[in-house]
């Protein structure tokens, strides 16, 4: 297990002051984000969050709030469910509050996490950076992205392929629609361009044949 990971969820429990990490919730947490179902949502996709987080920190109004949504964003995933940013956000709530943290400081991070679920255009500057974050993959090299649509796909083995084409081509033209896919300026600068092109090139394979 890399020592930064753990570095950087026990720093992200610093930032918030007077709360403690928890080694036994690291530990469920990195449990759950191992789950074998897992091909996309995984200690990879995590770590690239973090490793981006580090990037952009000085973006972040609360760092530590940030910080710990992101460990926490994909906690619960399951695939056949409409329901696991809710959940991961629930969980975030209570393991914040029972760390000892302010109720306030517990709303924000399951404010954050609910983000994720992707269904509007964040409102704030802490949501805005996180949502950019976890969006990263997007914009990534060609080599790194279409690895990523293959995972998802794997995530979604139990999907007939004219219904997982359907969806994943309802998704990504969503992303596409937007007039910014990022809202925080350098992470545009970074990915915007890219995530285009990418999200293109997907919808090509996804209309052609089987």
């Amino acid at each position: 297990m890399p020592p930064w990971r753990q570095l950087a969820w026990n720093e992200a429990w610093r930032a918030l002051g007077g709360a403690a990490a928890d080694e036994s919730r690291y530990a469920e947490l990195i449990a759950a984000w191992s789950e074998p179902h897992r091909r996309y949502h995984t200690l990879q996709h995590l770590d690239e969050c973090l490793a981006l987080f580090e990037r952009v920190r000085p973006l972040a109004q609360a760092p530590g709030e940030v910080a710990l949504a992101l460990f926490f964003h994909d906690a619960h995933y399951d695939p056949r469910r409409h329901d696991n940013e809710e959940r991961s956000a629930c969980w975030a709530r209570a393991s914040i509050v029972q760390a000892g943290a302010a109720a306030a400081v517990a709303d924000r991070v399951q404010a954050l996490v609910l983000a994720t679920r992707h269904d509007a255009v964040p409102a704030g500057a802490d949501a805005q950076l996180l949502v950019d974050i976890d969006l990263a993959i997007l914009g990534t090299e060609p080599q790194r992205f279409d690895e990523y649509e293959r995972q998802v796909r794997l995530e979604y083995a139990h999907v007939p392929e004219p219904d997982y084409r359907a969806g994943r081509t309802h998704i990504l033209r969503r992303f596409l629609a937007r007039p910014r896919i990022y809202s925080t300026a350098p992470l545009a600068a970074w990915f915007e361009a890219a995530a285009r092109q990418n999200l293109a090139r997907a919808l090509a394979r996804l209309a052609g044949p089987s």
